[in-house]
Formats: structure tokens, sequence, C-alpha cells
């Protein structure tokens, strides 16, 4: 991961401040499988924040059911809140996601979402948390 980032950590701080799942997934890229997070059928009303650094991602109102068994929303909370990366691990040409505020690995957004974005980002359970109102 790069170190340019508003917020940036050195490696056991990031360890010691992350669960191993959260650290293998933020920090080296790591995906976790479908339908086991946290928030894959989740659809309570509120935020998620980074994991790593707390910055706000997404809201509950642009979550919904991609099939998928991630977490996906058709759109980030505020622009900029995400950066994109081109991605191309095992063999594929993807757009990685991260948080724009510390690097974490988020997931991949991928075109094929509903209106309005056309978007879907599919996002790790282990990337985020979830705040109520």
């Amino acid at each position: 991961m790069s170190t340019d980032y508003p917020i940036d950590h050195s490696d056991a701080e990031w360890r010691a401040r992350l669960t191993p799942e959260q650290y293998n997934v933020t920090r080296k890229g790591a995906t976790e499988r479908a339908f086991t997070g946290q928030y894959w059928d989740h659809w309570a009303d509120g935020h998620y924040h980074c994991v790593a650094c707390g910055a706000l991602l997404f809201e509950s109102g642009t979550k919904f059911d991609a099939g998928c068994g991630w977490p996906s929303f058709w759109e980030q909370a505020a622009a900029g809140a995400i950066q994109r990366v081109r991605d191309t691990s095992h063999g594929m040409v993807r757009t990685e996601v991260r948080c724009a505020q510390c690097g974490s690995h988020l997931g991949h957004v991928f075109e094929d979402g509903p209106e309005p974005t056309g978007e879907r980002y599919c996002i790790n359970s282990a990337a985020i948390q979830f705040e109520q109102p």
C-alpha cells in the first residue's frame, strides 16, 4: 500500500488496530468469502465507515441486494471518499476501491449496478463498520 494518504500508520500499528481478518482485507487486499461477512445481509438505517480510520464511505440508502454475497452500494457517501485503482490481479482487469483517507482495500466497483449510477461497489464486510444515526 502507498503511504500517500492523509492517515498513515506503520504495519505494526495497523496490526494493533485491526483484527487479523480486517488487517488481511484492508492492508493486504484479501477478500472474505461470499455470504460470510457481517454486513452482506444487513439492512438497518445508518452509515458505513472505514474500519481502519473511521472515514464515512457509504450510506444505508444506497445499499442494495446484488445477490453476490457481499455488501453492495450504488454510490459512495460523498465525492472523494473512495479512491479507484486499476487492478490486474488474478488474470482480470478490475477497478479496486480504497478508502481515500487511509488507503485501505475495500473491494471493487463494477458497472452492473442499479440506476442512477449504474455502479456496484462490492465491499468486504471486514473493511467497514456500521453506525446508526
